[in-house]
C-alpha cells in the first residue's frame, strides 16, 4: 500500500489515503464512488438524461463479475476510515488482446492527485501483464486528466452505456514504451 494525501473539502484539509488492490468485498464502495463521480462531475459535460443513463445500471455485481473475470481493480481508501470509505478506483482489463484502464474519483477527490495515483497502479498492472499500449474511451469530463497523464487523443465518437444509450467520448491511447512507474 502506498500512502498518499488528498485534499477533500472546501477548507483544503489534507486527508491521507492509501492505494490498495481491491477485492470483491469492495464492490459496494466502488459502485458508490463510481456513481458519485458520474453525478458530481458528469453534469458539467453531459445532459441530465445522459448522466442518469450513465449511472443507471451501476451495481456492485458488475465489479464482482469483472474481478472474477480477471479485471484488476485498485481503490484509494481513506487511511483512517474503518468503514472503507473509497475516494475512487481504477481498473486494468484486457479484451481481445488490447489493454485498457479506467479511473473514477468522487467529486470531493477530483484534482487532488487521487486519480493520478490510481492510474499509476492500473498502468503498473498493465505493464506487468505485458501491455505496450493502453486504449480507452474517455468521457468528456476526463479528457484533460488523461492528457495530463500521457494519453493522446485518437478521435471522437460515441460510447455505448450499459443502459443502452450512447454518450459522446474521446478515444485515447498511451504508449507504455519507456514508461517508468513509481
Amino acid at each position: 500500500m502506498s500512502p498518499h494525501a488528498a485534499r477533500i473539502d472546501a477548507l483544503h484539509v489534507s486527508v491521507p489515503f492509501e492505494i490498495r488492490a481491491a477485492s470483491a468485498d469492495d464492490a459496494d464502495a466502488i459502485a458508490s464512488a463510481h456513481i458519485d463521480s458520474i453525478t458530481s462531475i458528469g453534469p458539467h459535460f453531459y445532459s441530465a438524461e445522459i448522466v442518469r443513463a450513465w449511472h443507471a445500471a451501476i451495481e456492485p455485481s458488475i465489479y464482482r463479475r469483472a474481478m472474477a473475470g480477471g479485471e484488476r481493480f485498485f481503490v484509494a481508501a481513506l487511511s483512517h476510515d474503518a468503514r472503507r470509505e473509497v475516494l475512487g478506483f481504477s481498473s486494468h482489463h484486457q479484451h481481445n488482446g488490447q489493454h485498457g484502464v479506467a479511473v473514477y474519483v468522487r467529486g470531493i477527490a477530483a484534482r487532488r492527485r487521487t486519480g493520478s495515483a490510481l492510474l499509476q497502479k492500473a498502468e503498473a498492472s498493465a505493464l506487468a501483464a505485458g501491455a505496450t499500449t493502453l486504449r480507452l474511451d474517455s468521457s468528456l469530463a476526463a479528457v484533460d486528466f488523461y492528457k495530463a497523464n500521457g494519453f493522446a487523443e485518437m478521435g471522437r465518437g460515441e460510447h455505448q452505456l450499459r443502459a443502452g444509450r450512447v454518450m459522446a467520448c474521446v478515444f485515447m491511447e498511451k504508449n507504455l514504451s519507456g514508461v517508468e512507474l513509481q
